[in-house]
């Protein structure tokens, strides 16, 4: 039977023969936090990237301005799913070869992502990988279907290795105790984040380093992981923030019942002050932090509460 995407990643990590990024450590910032409590909470719904897992460049990034770590990780690529026997053979390294297609498919699909006006769409990395291992196909590219599982769960796989040789990932301190906490606590608890599909594997993984987790059915509630690459829309698309917002709804929860927490503004907790749900900004980390104190002074949509610590949340789900 063929490995899911977690017992893929398990497997990975078990192995000593790969050299991985590290994530950025955590840098502390000096803000004053804002922690009284906001009443009628009733749910919690978290950003990944920056918020809750520190991350190479502070966010997901499918494409790094850096040529030379692409080259890296296309080449890890490469080696790894015995990639060349089928691609073209041109002059060249395979690996820029490969990054030509990558890019090609990348921007073939940004054109034609279904987005309403206002919203920017948003590319599955799976999808981008699936088609350009159909390219190899072509070239009887053959694979361990017994191992990886059928074209789709191959594509997510590898996107899952390349990500993972591009950024690093770690989670941010305290933030999977923080999570198993509201989960126990009886709390309704999402995500809503740019994300792609192997972005749970990687944030659960990352929690289990240090904390030993409930099942994932009881950690997030049904239907209240709203991610980018799901939806079809990225940050600051409201569309997005629509979909998290009719999800809670299904639990019977107005907006204004849901705390959202985020190291993003103002693409991000804007969005969602103006869609109902109750802010904090994560200013625990100046590596991720995107926001600027000036604007946040005058901005009549700056966030309900500044934590500096992740842990601080207890303070606002006490009102």
């Amino acid at each position: 039977m063929p490995k899911t995407l977690m017992e893929y990643a398990e497997w990975l990590a078990h192995r000593d023969d790969l050299i991985w990024p590290t994530a950025p450590p955590r840098v502390p910032r000096k803000a004053i936090p804002s922690i009284k409590p906001l009443p009628n909470i009733k749910a919690v719904t978290w950003n990944v990237y920056g918020t809750l897992l520190r991350i190479t460049d502070g966010d997901l990034l499918l494409l790094p301005a850096q040529e030379i770590r692409i080259q890296v990780a296309l080449e890890k690529t490469i080696q790894e799913f015995n990639m060349w026997q089928s691609m073209t053979r041109k002059s060249g390294a395979p690996w820029q070869h490969l990054f030509a297609q990558y890019k090609e498919v990348m921007e073939e699909m940004q054109l034609t992502v279904p987005a309403k006006k206002g919203d920017i769409g948003q590319v599955s990395a799976t999808k981008i990988w699936r088609k350009l291992i159909s390219r190899l196909e072509q070239k009887q590219y053959e694979y361990d279907v017994d191992f990886y599982g059928d074209p789709d769960e191959y594509a997510e796989k590898i996107a899952f290795f390349f990500q993972s040789c591009l950024q690093g990932i770690a989670a941010m301190d305290k933030a999977a105790a923080v999570v198993k906490a509201v989960a126990e606590a009886g709390i309704v608890q999402g995500l809503l984040s740019d994300g792609q599909s192997f972005t749970l594997t990687q944030l659960l993984r990352a929690f289990q380093e240090s904390t030993k987790l409930p099942p994932r059915g009881r950690l997030f509630s049904a239907g209240c992981v709203v991610l980018s690459y799901d939806v079809g829309v990225k940050k600051p698309s409201r569309t997005l923030f629509e979909t998290a917002a009719e999800a809670f709804a299904q639990k019977g929860l107005d907006p204004s019942e849901i705390l959202y927490v985020s190291n993003r503004w103002p693409d991000d907790l804007t969005i969602a002050k103006q869609t109902g749900f109750r802010t904090a900004l994560f200013a625990g980390d100046k590596n991720s932090l995107q926001a600027s104190a000036e604007q946040l002074l005058t901005s009549d949509l700056r966030p309900d509460r500044l934590l500096t610590e992740l842990t601080q949340i207890r303070n606002l789900l006490e009102g």
